[in-house]
């Protein structure tokens, strides 16, 4: 739930498919608990075919967090790893096969 309320919080309005597209499985549970507990909430309808609900955050979710403005959130930035971090979690993750598998 965290990971779709992050993802509303920086980059709403969002669809439950453009949601779905980023996460790459199905919104629809989390976003009622999400709306159940206040945290986001409709806040309009995307201009395309089929007029889809778009979702942001509530005020709710703002003093949650003790923030007064969305604008306070911390910049993304700062949670984007840099190239080394990326490089090495891929060499760490790289498994070699066996030596005779090699020849």
């Amino acid at each position: 739930a965290l990971e779709t309320l992050a993802i509303i919080a920086y980059k709403q309005p969002l669809s439950r498919a453009q949601i779905a597209s980023i996460r790459g499985v199905d919104p629809d549970g989390v976003l009622r608990t999400l709306h159940a507990r206040g945290y986001i909430g409709e806040v309009g309808r995307d201009t395309g075919p089929g007029q889809a609900i778009l979702y942001g955050t509530t005020p709710a979710f703002l003093e949650k967090l003790g923030l007064a403005a969305l604008a306070d959130l911390p910049p993304i930035a700062e949670f984007v790893p840099g190239a080394d971090v990326v490089e090495a979690l891929e060499h760490g993750l790289r498994i070699d096969p066996p030596a005779d598998a090699r020849a």
